[in-house]
């Protein structure tokens, strides 16, 4: 491992006064860890250990929306009963990353700004609308997650900004969703491909709102408008799961084009699009 500075500042304002200088950040340090021990890895001098500052962490039920501090373990997430309750694709979402290990000490805020394509907890918090707040020494801005990617692995964030807080409202009543992972295999696996979906259908199956975001399968995050206008209105079966599948698939060839794993990619995020919504609508 490479020598490097060590800070342990004792607030976030201390921690914001360290990112004028080139540093990174350690969080859970499930990533970063890995990261330092790459021989051809080009780091800072300075790494800013920001796990232990309280006011980062911890899950708030605010009423109409649900707070959730960045250095939230994904273990916490998917125990919290107010998510469970609320945003249950969340919970799913944390339950399959990594190890038990992991899940223990990786946060969902270092899920966010690594930014990497494959991030679990990504898709539903897109598919939640969900907005993060961004902290510097000049002062604080919000803005939906969706709009903080730029390409994988890169976000709008500043090298002075730190990510504070996530937010979302709580979906409808009556809304259910859900989450589905595809990797090589049945643990310890990055996503290959995921889907996050929200379905709030009437009492006679008529979907009245859908929300469909996968993982893994554009550069950046976001909702499939196409394939939500197909779902709404009409009375929910099988077939127009299918369709709404088949329109996601489309959208992915339209932005990313035919490549070697098109082949694949394409029939399969169609399936996963459709179990996801059948899984919402049961």
């Amino acid at each position: 491992m490479k020598p490097f500075d060590y800070a342990a500042p004792k607030t976030i304002e201390e921690a914001l006064a360290l990112l004028h200088n080139p540093v990174r950040i350690l969080a859970g340090g499930t990533d970063l860890l890995i990261e330092l021990r790459k021989p051809q890895s080009t780091l800072p001098q300075t790494v800013v250990d920001i796990s232990h500052l309280s006011g980062l962490h911890g899950i708030t039920d605010e009423g109409e929306t649900i707070r959730i501090g960045p250095l939230t373990t994904h273990a916490e997430i998917e125990r919290s009963a107010f998510i469970q309750r609320h945003a249950a694709m969340l919970s799913s979402s944390a339950a399959n990353i990594g190890s038990p290990q992991i899940r223990n000490r990786g946060t969902v805020g270092g899920n966010i700004m690594n930014a990497a394509t494959c991030a679990d907890t990504v898709p539903p918090l897109v598919a939640l609308d969900a907005t993060v707040t961004l902290r510097s020494d000049a002062g604080a801005r919000t803005l939906s997650l969706s709009e903080l990617f730029i390409a994988p692995y890169k976000t709008v964030a500043r090298s002075d900004e730190l990510l504070t807080e996530i937010r979302f409202i709580k979906p409808s009543q009556g809304s259910r969703s859900a989450f589905i992972k595809l990797g090589r295999r049945n643990a310890v696996s990055i996503s290959r491909l995921s889907v996050a979906a929200i379905l709030r259908l009437s009492n006679e199956k008529i979907v009245q709102e859908a929300r469909i975001v996968p993982g893994a399968t554009f550069p950046t995050w976001q909702r499939i408008a196409e394939a939500e206008r197909v779902l709404v209105g009409k009375r929910f079966s099988f077939e127009l799961a299918t369709q709404a599948g088949t329109v996601v698939a489309e959208q992915m060839i339209a932005l990313t084009g035919r490549r070697w794993s098109t082949e694949y990619k394409e029939p399969v995020i169609a399936v996963l699009v459709r179990r996801a919504l059948e899984e919402c609508a049961r």
